[in-house]
């Protein structure tokens, strides 16, 4: 496994980024991928994070598995399939550097929109757009997840505005992505990315995944619902800035 100590010092709070957003808040854990480029490749840092993405998925499943939209899934997870086949197949021809830069000026202008709609505390009338946006959304989810573990915004953008109930919101999210990750498995195997330092150093950072996700299902469920969505509009412009800034620089 990895025994640098300056990578723990960086993959440590990476991953409890991971584990507060496997916990509710979703967003900040798209932090995680370039915080570790720091230390290791970028493909080295998503093949460690991919086990421990898995069993927080079964935390934060499990927390919320009583509440979740079956409409959101139905859209979303057959374009998540097809946006994982996609980020597979030009997996060698797309800078994910491009990838995090185009994702993060979106997060950045989205999340920025919605706090302008709702200042003053006034809430929108539930977004109803068709269900294809839906399937739309999954290929963009698919794709930056696979390409780059950045899933969540494209996500976000379609699922946000419908302004599900705090906790369905938590466990539909929950839900897509543990799908979502399980899928990526073949891709990373052929990939050749399971190595045994990878899945050591995974084991080494499991404990953490664990207790950061339990922390993060802790907190949501005491946070207002109104105000959960604007912490997560905020996350998204903070996530936005970070993904944008490194896809420039």
């Amino acid at each position: 496994m990895i025994t640098d100590p300056i990578f723990y010092a960086v993959a440590v709070p990476a991953v409890v980024m991971v584990g507060l957003a496997k916990g509710g808040f979703s967003g900040v854990g798209a932090l995680s991928l370039p915080a570790m480029a720091f230390v290791v490749s970028p493909v080295q840092a998503a093949a460690i994070l991919l086990p421990i993405l898995i069993v927080q998925d079964v935390v934060g499943v499990w927390a919320f598995r009583r509440t979740w939209d079956r409409y959101v899934l139905a859209w979303t997870l057959p374009g998540a399939g097809l946006g994982i086949l996609l980020g597979w197949g030009f997996a060698a021809s797309v800078a994910p550097s491009a990838v995090l830069g185009a994702v993060g000026a979106i997060s950045l202008g989205f999340g920025a929109y919605r706090l302008w709609i709702e200042r003053r505390g006034a809430i929108p009338v539930a977004s109803r757009s068709p269900g294809y946006m839906g399937l739309v959304a999954g290929v963009a989810s698919g794709f930056t997840s696979q390409v780059a573990h950045a899933g969540q915004p494209p996500f976000q953008l379609w699922v946000l505005p419908r302004r599900l109930d705090r906790d369905v919101l938590v466990g539909t999210t929950a839900i897509f992505f543990a799908v979502v990750n399980w899928a990526k498995v073949p891709a990373y195997w052929a990939l050749g990315q399971f190595t045994a330092e990878n899945m050591a150093t995974a084991g080494v950072l499991l404990p953490v995944a664990i207790a950061s996700t339990l922390a993060g299902v802790w907190l949501v469920r005491r946070v207002a619902a109104e105000r959960f969505y604007t912490a997560i509009y905020v996350l998204m412009m903070l996530v936005g800035a970070k993904l944008l800034w490194d896809g420039v620089a």
